[in-house]
């Protein structure tokens, strides 16, 4: 019993928010957020151009899994208490122009778009397991295993992607070279804005 003039908690006193880094956690939750939202935004795209064609199943296949992570960041977001990037608007818009532009180019750049992007976001959430190993595995055990799945799941998409034949689109690599610039302009400005 609470003593008098004592308010009663309802919940447990633990929280993810005891005992962490805020600074880095609110910067991986952000960034992963705004990165599996882009990823939506990209599938969508290429749904809206490619969505009756042969690779329609394939890349919706992609696009369910995309769902389900953005809908675990928008979880973690307000059990970790993180603000989204500003910039959603912004990768609301280029997510999609991303996508249906690079399905405009046929099935074979949409999937250069799709290996474009997952390698970066992989090798992305490759570092980020390094960081928080190196934090505390016990402490971000939650964190890694999700980051662990999306990491693998997104590796998965990539190989789709070369398995359906994304490094026959003409000029790949320089397609392929200026995705991954713009990831990695991304992930810089989601993280800190």
């Amino acid at each position: 019993r609470p003593a008098r003039g004592a308010s009663l908690r309802l919940c447990s006193s633990r929280t993810p928010q005891e005992g962490i880094n805020k600074p880095v956690i609110d910067r991986i939750i952000r960034v992963d957020h705004a990165g599996e939202y882009g990823a939506n935004r990209i599938y969508a795209g290429q749904m809206a151009v490619l969505g009756r064609s042969s690779v329609g199943p394939i890349i919706q296949q992609m696009w369910n899994q995309e769902k389900d992570h953005l809908k675990k960041f928008n979880e973690l977001m307000v059990a970790y208490r993180v603000r989204p990037t500003v910039l959603l608007p912004f990768w609301n818009v280029a997510g999609f122009v991303l996508g249906a532009g690079s399905a405009l180019l046929g099935k074979k750049g949409a999937m250069a778009c799709t290996v474009a992007v997952e390698e970066s976001i992989s090798e992305h959430y490759n570092n980020q397991i390094r960081t928080l190993i190196e934090e505390d595995p016990e402490k971000y055990k939650e964190l890694l295993q999700v980051i662990k799945q999306f990491r693998d799941e997104e590796q998965e998409h990539h190989d789709i992607g070369l398995e359906h034949d994304a490094e026959a689109t003409p000029a790949y690599s320089v397609l392929k070279t200026a995705i991954q610039l713009g990831c990695k302009a991304a992930i810089f400005l989601s993280e800190r804005i």
